[in-house]
């Protein structure tokens, strides 16, 4: 079976609700799914999978969250080459770098080689209903990605 990992880092459970979802929308098209939370998550673990969805909150002015660093830095050197990746997270629009978090991890993804293979998702707070469809079809859209072969 197709394996999907999705690691997050979540303070007041906003961004674990979209993994959620996004894992849901992964699981109902097919795939195998792991929901980690990012720090009982080892960055090496990443090359063990077909896909990764990768998601976090936005700290301060566009930060990484400290529940999201080390994971982020032991990203480092990773080959990532052929893997299928997507990135979500919550943020603040008050905020001039909104949801600068996912721009940060999104970009990291790409430097390992990664293919993003949807736009980021990026939502205000808690997700709305709508929003968490979205989410659903960022995990179906992995599984319509990995699953065309």
């Amino acid at each position: 079976m197709t394996k999907v990992i999705v690691v997050y880092a979540s303070l007041t459970g906003n961004t674990e609700e979209m993994a959620e979802a996004i894992a849901a929308g992964a699981r109902e098209a097919g795939l195998e799914v792991t929901l980690k939370e990012a720090y009982d998550a080892k960055a090496a673990e990443l090359e063990q999978y077909d896909g990764i969805i990768l998601g976090a909150y936005t700290w301060g002015d566009g930060e990484l969250p400290d529940e999201f660093l080390d994971f982020y830095e032991d990203m480092e050197g990773l080959d990532l080459n052929g893997k299928q990746a997507a990135v979500f997270g919550s943020g603040d629009t008050s905020y001039p770098d909104y949801c600068g978090a996912v721009d940060i991890i999104e970009k990291k993804l790409k430097e390992l080689g990664a293919e993003i293979i949807v736009e980021s998702l990026k939502f205000e707070y808690n997700a709305s209903d709508e929003e968490k469809e979205q989410g659903k079809a960022v995990g179906a859209a992995m599984a319509g990605v990995l699953c065309k072969g």
